[in-house]
């Protein structure tokens, strides 16, 4: 693999470019993304590496080290360990009110949906204070497990005022919820307030998206609001964090 790696490897810019490890990061992710290097393979030994691109261990140490901070390789110590690609995490934008279709088309992933229930139930004390319902009142409940890459990403649990939105378990619920509530209820979320905890997978939760029991998950629990404020979803959703990264986009406010 050294040879066949060498013979496209890039010749480094010293002179004001990026810094090398940069450029050999860069260049590696290239590599992964053409699946040149697929999940499984084996880098070669850092020495034989670092000696063959013309840089110092340390340097390589440090590319290695923002891959694998971005899930891309894992190193693993011992005698028969070594760096190796690992399958990389989807980039999950949560910035601004998006559904899960289009936080992950953000990242340019098609997302699919596979309902697991729906169905008309009273509202829980949890469900009715957050959706502002009376105890009990009804209320619709949406489970699916969320895939792209034929891989189980998340799991979510949507809860719907059944007043506000008649009929919607008749609709197909597969696409974006969002959507749906907007074209044909005119209602579609506006604003949000969200929570995020890590959680553990329960024994039903670790079955749907395919990890063991007590497998660690980021929950991210969400009321949704229309533009008149109104309630209009409550939701649990747990994310698998190792298919899974979570980014929010920022920007600097009025103060300094």
């Amino acid at each position: 693999m050294l040879e066949r790696l060498l013979a496209g490897a890039p010749s480094l810019d010293r002179d004001g470019g990026a810094p090398a490890h940069a450029q050999i990061e860069h260049w590696l992710t290239y590599l992964i993304e053409r699946r040149e290097l697929v999940p499984g393979d084996k880098l070669p030994r850092e020495a034989d590496l670092a000696a063959g691109l013309g840089i110092s261990r340390m340097t390589l140490r440090q590319a290695l080290g923002r891959l694998e901070s971005r899930g891309v390789v894992e190193r693993m110590p011992g005698r028969y360990g070594g760096t190796f690609v690992v399958e990389p995490k989807i980039e999950c934008d949560i910035t601004g009110l998006a559904g899960f279709t289009e936080q992950l088309r953000r990242g340019q992933v098609r997302a699919f949906a596979r309902v697991v229930s729906a169905r008309e139930l009273p509202a829980s004390r949890e469900v009715a204070r957050a959706l502002r319902l009376a105890p009990e009142a009804p209320a619709y409940e949406v489970v699916r497990v969320r895939s792209a890459r034929r891989s189980p990403l998340a799991l979510e649990r949507s809860y719907f005022p059944a007043e506000q939105f008649p009929g919607l378990l008749g609709h197909r619920l597969t696409g974006s919820l969002y959507t749906l509530l907007r074209r044909e209820y005119n209602s579609a979320p506006h604003t949000a307030r969200e929570f995020l905890e890590p959680v553990k997978a329960s024994q039903a939760e670790s079955a749907l998206l395919r990890v063991d029991p007590a497998t660690p998950l980021m929950l991210i629990e969400r009321t949704a609001y229309s533009s008149s404020g109104i309630p209009v979803e409550f939701a649990r959703d747990l994310f698998r964090p190792d298919r899974i990264r979570i980014t929010v986009r920022t920007s600097a406010g009025g103060h300094a």
